[in-house]
């Protein structure tokens, strides 16, 4: 039986923690019918941690984060702690974790289904077959450039910063990493950037051009963010692979992830050096936290790529997503993907229906 170490689960807040409950349910049910064992531990984060700590990532949390071989997380933050000064809110507890572990890309899917096809706000000849893949640079770019803050004017006034900051370095690795993606699906990489106004993405356009010298077999092509924003709309299947910076992959992934009909379906991998930290796209959801309302397939489907990614467990991540496909055949739903003729169920019905499927 193959052991692989320590699994860290962080729930987090609001609907993180159920729906982290249902990630590991499929877990345990995965690892005895694939033959693997693993040992899982938990830890606070985000508001949970703050509360019960005064700091959104204790020290004991990020230890045990670098002791892992992988990390589930829910998710983090809600109204409740957005009064909280910046350095303290649930959300750099998620930066955190990146920069410690040296997480610079995050993957994120979007898939349509074909059971989904009309949960879309788009007509289905727009996002049927839509399969593209965001590499978003994780630890560098706005978020991280120094410097940055709020400062006092001597009229009274306030003055605010974000430095956006690349490196040949930063931008090398992930298109890499882009690179290497599309060579496993449809060889195709778009790099977005704003290189007509911004001389920090003008130089990513120069680098990743320059990497793309080693690959090929794969075609590159440059996007203004602005016209990807609306190709993404306008004709999504145009795109495989989707390479960009920090913020502008933030904001595109979301906006990819509503082709599908839910943000509720998107997972999500983010990797480097060390252990792979996978959450779902979705934030903590206060509002229906509780309820049983939550939809659990992007946590699901991140514990498939966490296999995939971490552990190479091929067969198995493949297995989950069947079960997913074939759970959505089947005609279930949770309140987020309902239709006409959807049958109705709740956070923890299905997981249980993945799980069944799963054995079938």
């Amino acid at each position: 039986m193959k052991e692989l170490g320590i699994i860290l689960a962080l729930p987090g807040d609001g609907i993180g923690v159920e729906v982290v409950e249902e990630g590991l349910k499929v877990l345990e049910g995965v690892s005895k019918k694939f033959k693997f064992s693993y040992t899982l531990k938990k830890a606070l984060v985000g508001g949970a941690a703050y509360d019960a700590t005064g700091h959104p990532l204790p020290p004991e949390t990020l230890q045990a984060a670098k002791e892992s071989a992988a990390i589930l997380l829910g998710a983090v933050g809600g109204p409740r702690w957005e009064p909280l000064d910046y350095s303290v809110r649930p959300e750099r507890a998620l930066l955190g974790l990146r920069a410690e572990l040296g997480l610079f890309a995050n993957l994120r899917p979007a898939k349509v289904h074909t059971e989904l096809v009309d949960a879309s706000t788009l007509r289905r000849e727009v996002v049927e077959g839509v399969d593209i893949m965001v590499v978003r640079e994780l630890t560098g770019g706005i978020y991280f450039g120094q410097p940055k803050g709020v400062t006092k004017l001597p009229d009274g006034t306030e003055r605010g910063v974000n430095t956006l900051v690349y490196t040949t370095g930063e931008i090398e690795r992930i298109a890499e990493m882009a690179f290497e993606t599309a060579r496993k699906r449809g060889k195709k990489v778009t790099s977005v950037d704003k290189a007509n106004v911004l001389e920090c993405t003008e130089l990513w356009r120069r680098v990743v051009t320059k990497v793309h010298e080693k690959y090929p077999d794969v075609e590159l092509k440059h996007m203004y963010v602005d016209n990807c924003a609306m190709q993404l709309i306008r004709n999504p299947r145009q795109f495989d692979v989707i390479v960009t910076t920090n913020m502008f992959g933030d904001i595109l992934s979301d906006e990819a992830a509503m082709l599908t009909g839910s943000i509720g379906m998107l997972p999500s991998a983010s990797l480097g050096k060390g252990s792979g930290m996978y959450e779902p796209v979705h934030g903590s959801a206060p509002d229906i936290a509780g309820q049983g309302k939550a939809n659990p397939l992007a946590t699901i489907l991140s514990v498939a790529m966490m296999l995939k990614y971490s552990f190479g467990l091929i067969e198995a991540a493949e297995a989950i997503d069947r079960s997913v496909s074939q759970t959505l055949k089947a005609g279930y739903r949770t309140p987020d993907i309902m239709d006409k003729n959807g049958r109705l169920v709740g956070t923890r019905e299905m997981g249980d229906l993945i799980l069944k499927h799963l054995d079938a």
